[in-house]
């Protein structure tokens, strides 16, 4: 046969299996054995055959790299604990992050002689501040009937219950305590749903152990609607309470994370008072030092980082910008020239402070053709290319991924150079990534659409690097792209959006789906960041924030009353997302004006200051 011969019979195959549903394997799908798809084959009828132990074990260990085998075992596993067959249970569950399995197979453990070992594990199912699957259940009944949960793991689940805004979980919870503490419980719901209860004394009179830690949480979500009311209650009563350090904490992060998002003083000295800092709020330490252009609290503030975030371009490059407005000029161009090669907004941004070309620092993959047809003809990949070549394609990415978890990064690298030869441009972007090898630049920064992009960018009078920075950046050149929100194609337009530009173009507006041709939505997003270009002044970065957040947005972070640097702006944008987002695309345009060779945009029109709102 033919491959059009396979293809059709593996076709009829899938429609006979359907069809059965139950029942001897057709002898039509047996005869398919050297079709890469197959397997795809044996398991749809095995996951309605799931009585059949011993295809079923052969098939999970001749398969074990495909997704497939996965999904066997799971239906399985669910089959196995119907049937309470608890010993085939543990003997064959493997670990995956499925809360139902984990359920399923910690009980199997308790009917098999390992009770203790299966409880210590219920208590990590137990504390989380969400309801577990109903096949949690006699787990969890059993932890509640043995004595081994105590007062404060109930009060822990209350607790994130609550933080999660669950709060019919947190009633059902508050059961489970003594009729004493459910009073506190009922007082701390009330709190929940009231925060300005913190700044009523006469609520306070209670002989209740639990008063601090209820106050600091009230405190906590009064700071989300009323930060100056929640700034001054805790100052003035949280002498009142006895908290712990790690309680105490948690509302100064919160009120220093909450007067940094907002640009307001104050904010260095409240994240200064944290005992035990995370990352968020070391990091918005530095941040809040920025805001007060106070260079001896910046370099204190990065010196609090771990030694893994100090290492990280973005923090090389304030440590550098501190130390020169420090008057330590000489400490910082040493930080500038190490930081000059790094491909990223930062590195550039320190070429130029040094007067040096920009780097592209470039080092594609060096694969033989003998490696890449070696890794193709492995079955896993060969079915991968088959879904891809039979229409299934969406198939075929998830059958990748699963099988990218089970290859060495020497094979992920050679998988990276395949999904580029096979038209694959999002798949081969992440997939190198995975590996963490980051200087094949034509792999990393596709030119995909280039005629398109170059045509839409002259009409627009946009430079065209600029464009591929923001597609990169939105969509990593995926024409089918779609975000969670709604938003389609290569520059991730919303259909509203995409139904106000056509119309501003006196265009008729075809229909949702016309969003992921890529020549009508390279036309919509330029023209869209164009809007956004000119009614920021032509400034770079706040067109790109106001392209990721929205316009409204970006008027809120403007400065309010005098100009701030751009550098210091663009680090202290509240939202992380559009944060990184600005640092992307525009180190992004960098690179692309390099790859072709073009010099029109220039560092010092992207670092402008930012002017007040």
């Amino acid at each position: 046969m033919n491959i059009d011969d396979w293809r059709q019979a593996f076709l009829d195959a899938e429609k006979q299996i359907a069809s059965i549903n139950r029942g001897a394997f057709p002898k039509s799908a047996e005869a398919l054995s050297d079709y890469p798809l197959y397997p795809l084959l044996k398991y749809q009828w095995l996951k309605n055959n799931l009585d059949r132990d011993r295809e079923i074990k052969r098939y999970l260990i001749n398969y074990s790299d495909m997704r497939y085998s996965a999904l066997l075992r799971r239906d399985w596993l669910k089959y196995l604990a119907d049937g309470k067959r608890w010993q085939a249970l543990v003997e064959h569950y493997r670990p995956t992050g499925n809360a139902e399995l984990a359920c399923h197979y910690q009980w199997a453990r308790l009917k098999t002689g390992f009770r203790d070992d299966a409880l210590i594990e219920a208590k990590k199912l137990w504390t989380v501040g969400y309801s577990q699957p109903k096949a949690c259940d006699a787990l969890l009944n059993e932890l509640m009937a043995s004595g081994q949960l105590t007062q404060n793991m109930i009060w822990r689940r209350f607790e994130l219950a609550l933080r999660n805004n669950r709060v019919s979980l947190a009633q059902y919870i508050k059961k489970l305590l003594g009729p004493n503490e459910q009073s506190v419980a009922d007082f701390w719901l009330k709190v929940h749903q009231s925060p300005r209860i913190a700044e009523q004394s006469s609520e306070w009179q209670k002989d209740y152990r639990m008063l601090g830690s209820i106050f600091a949480y009230g405190i906590e979500r009064l700071a989300d609607s009323d930060l100056d009311a929640a700034l001054s209650v805790w100052d003035g009563n949280k002498g009142r309470y006895q908290m712990s350090v790690e309680t105490i904490d948690k509302v100064e992060r919160k009120l220093g994370l909450s007067l940094a998002f907002e640009r307001r003083p104050g904010a260095y000295d409240r994240l200064s008072r944290v005992n035990n800092a995370d990352a968020a709020a070391r990091e918005w330490r530095v941040r809040a030092a920025l805001l007060e252009q106070n260079w001896t609290h910046v370099i204190e503030a990065l010196s609090g980082l771990s030694e893994q975030e100090k290492n990280q371009p973005r923090w090389q490059y304030w440590l550098a910008r501190a130390l020169n407005e420090a008057g330590q000029r000489e400490r910082g161009s040493k930080v500038f020239e190490a930081l000059a090669s790094d491909r990223s907004l930062f590195g550039f941004i320190a070429a130029e402070t040094l007067n040096k070309p920009p780097m592209l620092s470039d080092r594609p993959l060096a694969l033989t053709s003998e490696q890449l047809s070696s890794f193709e003809r492995m079955p896993a990949v060969s079915l991968v290319a088959e879904l891809k070549s039979v229409g299934r394609e969406q198939e075929g990415v998830r059958q990748w991924w699963y099988l990218l978890d089970r290859l060495d990064k020497e094979q992920v690298l050679v998988a990276a150079k395949l999904a580029q030869q096979w038209g694959w441009t999002q798949t081969a972007v992440f997939t190198i990534a995975k590996a963490e090898y980051w200087d094949d630049v034509s792999l990393r920064f596709p030119l995909d659409y280039l005629d398109d992009i170059k045509k839409q960018a002259r009409q627009q009078a946009l430079d065209p690097a600029i464009v591929l920075g923001l597609i990169r950046r939105e969509s990593v050149f995926d024409p089918k792209a779609r975000s969670p929100a709604g938003a389609r194609g290569l520059m991730q337009i919303m259909p509203q959006t995409g139904r106000q530009i056509a119309r501003k173009l006196n265009e008729t507006w075809q229909s949702e789906n016309s969003l992921y041709q890529p020549n009508v939505n390279v036309k919509y997003g330029t023209h869209y960041y164009k809007q956004m270009l000119d009614r920021f002044g032509g400034h770079f970065a706040l067109a790109a924030a106001a392209y990721n957040a929205g316009p409204g947005r970006v008027d809120r972070w403007l400065p309010r009353h005098h100009p701030l640097p751009a550098d210091i702006w663009m680090e202290t944008i509240p939202f992380k997302e559009t944060r990184e987002y600005v640092a992307a695309v525009l180190g992004y345009a960098m690179i692309y004006q390099l790859m072709m060779e073009r010099d029109s945009i220039r560092l010092g029109d992207v670092m402008k200051d930012v002017q007040p709102g």
